[in-house]
Order: structure tokens, then C-alpha cells, then sequence
């Protein structure tokens, strides 16, 4: 008997903009064909500021949740804006209770770590058997993985291996290796 699917991927092996970058390209080409709620990080696009945070974007509905402090372009200070990103995981909980079939969110880092940040929509999906692709970086990959061990998978930073994900978990199949074709 096959064993349940790794409904839960998160990608590695990459800088988190890239993987932004190729969570945008992948939500782009599969909305035609599936619901999908969720947020990804964007760049604030102010100039001279230290901190790379920025905001977080809807992809249900654009909506744009800024996650940083702006401090002003002469701070050399980074404070993460907590409300903003609460505000976007409760945005995201009630777009899957709405209804979709596939969740993305940006990542898990440091607030959901600490159990804030998107926490709430982490929750929401799990409760909801919902697929969730995200990104966890090496810092929080401990935490990532006594978060959510044995339910996940782990994905490498190429968008062939996210489509395998994606159609092995409509497909009901599990996955543990990835051999994406895409080099």
C-alpha cells in the first residue's frame, strides 16, 4: 500500500528572493488551473535602506501587507513589522477556508519559528489538508523540520521539481526523492 502523499514541500538550496522569484514564475502558470491563496515577499523598492524585508504580497487578491519598519534610509537597523505579517496569515486563513486547492507561502523564518508571523495560515492549511509549498532557509530548518517531520518534503530551488510536487500530490502519490528533469 502506497503511503499517504507529502502534501507539505518546502524549497531549499537558495536565497530567499530567488525563491520568491520562482514561487511567482510557478503561481503564474498554474492559476488557470487551480485555486491558489497564499502570500509571497516582494521588495519594498525604497532606496538606501538596510533592511531587505518588504512587503507581503496576496496572491489571492494583491493585496500588499508591508512587513518591515521603515526606519528611514539613514538606519542601518532591520525590525521586522510583525502586525503585517499576522494581518497576511489571517488574510490567507480565510481564503482557505474559501476554498483552494494549493497554498504558497513565502516562507518560514524567524516570527513563524517563535509560533507567530504566518502561523495561521501554516495552521490553516495542515487543519485543511490543503498542499503547502514554502521556503524555510538553513537557519530555520530545524525548527521547520521539528515543525512538520515526517509529513514534508523537501524541495530543491528549481521550478521542474515543484511542478512533480504538484502533480504527485493531485495525483494522490507519494514522493520522497525529487529527480526533477529540468537541470
Amino acid at each position: 500500500m502506497d503511503r499517504p502523499c507529502n502534501r507539505i514541500a518546502a524549497v531549499q538550496g537558495a536565497r530567499s528572493a530567488i525563491v520568491q522569484k520562482i514561487f511567482r514564475d510557478l503561481v503564474i502558470r498554474w492559476r488557470p488551473v487551480i485555486r491558489i491563496a497564499g502570500v509571497i515577499e516582494e521588495s519594498h523598492g525604497l532606496e538606501g535602506r538596510a533592511c531587505s524585508a518588504g512587503v507581503l504580497r496576496s496572491i489571492a487578491d494583491g493585496e500588499l501587507y508591508p512587513i518591515f519598519q521603515d526606519l528611514g534610509p539613514g538606519s542601518t537597523a532591520c525590525h521586522l513589522e510583525g502586525a503585517g505579517v499576522i494581518c497576511a496569515g489571517e488574510a490567507v486563513r480565510r481564503h482557505i477556508a474559501a476554498g483552494c486547492d494549493l497554498v504558497v507561502l513565502s516562507k518560514f523564518g524567524k516570527l513563524e519559528a517563535a509560533g507567530l508571523g504566518l502561523m495561521a495560515a501554516f495552521s490553516a492549511a495542515f487543519e485543511s489538508h490543503v498542499p503547502l509549498l514554502t521556503f524555510v532557509s538553513p537557519y530555520f530548518h530545524d525548527a521547520w523540520a521539528g515543525f512538520v517531520t515526517p509529513l514534508a518534503v523537501v524541495l530543491p530551488a528549481k521550478p521542474a521539481a515543484a511542478d512533480e510536487w504538484l502533480r504527485s500530490v493531485r495525483a494522490g502519490h507519494s514522493i520522497t526523492t525529487f529527480r526533477p528533469t529540468e537541470p
